[in-house]
Parts: structure tokens; sequence; C-alpha cells
């Protein structure tokens, strides 16, 4: 299998989760501290790091580390890519790099 499927597979398991949506809904308001999320999102630091990792994993959240804490944000490279993913498979065409498809 193409390598470039696994990737973009991430994009679409990050998206399939109602708390990774809830997540994603919470940083669209900016940066936000781990610490915060958790309190949010009422959910066990495990469970947020478990979300976290496939959520930075699918380019679609960034984070940093500060102190013992790590703040997550969105990024705007990863949901460009994700968006243009969208629109690739779901625009008609023959599924091959010829003219009638350009």
């Amino acid at each position: 299998m193409d390598k470039s499927y696994e990737q973009d597979a991430k994009v679409f398991k990050a998206l399939c989760d109602p708390r990774r949506l809830a997540v994603l809904e919470q940083l669209r308001g900016g940066e936000k501290c781990a610490c915060v999320l958790l309190e949010k999102l009422d959910i066990c630091q495990s469970g947020l790091s478990y979300h976290m990792k496939i959520l930075c994993e699918s380019g679609l959240v960034a984070s940093r580390q500060d102190g013992k804490w790590t703040h997550y944000r969105l990024s705007p490279e990863g949901r460009d890519r994700a968006v243009a993913l969208l629109q690739k498979l779901t625009t008609p065409g023959c599924g091959q790099s010829c003219d009638c498809c350009r």
C-alpha cells in the first residue's frame, strides 16, 4: 500500500472521534495548555494524551512544551492539507494522472 495513504488516513482517524472534535473546537479559540483542556473536556490525563497524540500525528494540531505542560494549537498547514485531501478524494475523475482529470 502507498505510504501516502497511511498518512492521509491519519487525518480521517483524527476527525472520527467525538472527543477529538471537542478538542479541535476548544483549540479554535487559540492555543491551550493541556491542563485547560483536561478541565474543559472532563477527561483524564491518559485519555487526553491518547487523543492529542492522534491529533498531532494527523498534522491538524501542533504542540510545544513549556516546563511540565504541553500547549496545543491548531495547525494552519495541517488544516489546509486536510481540506485539499478531502477535495481531491471527493472530486470526480478517472483516478489517473491524465489530461482528462486536470
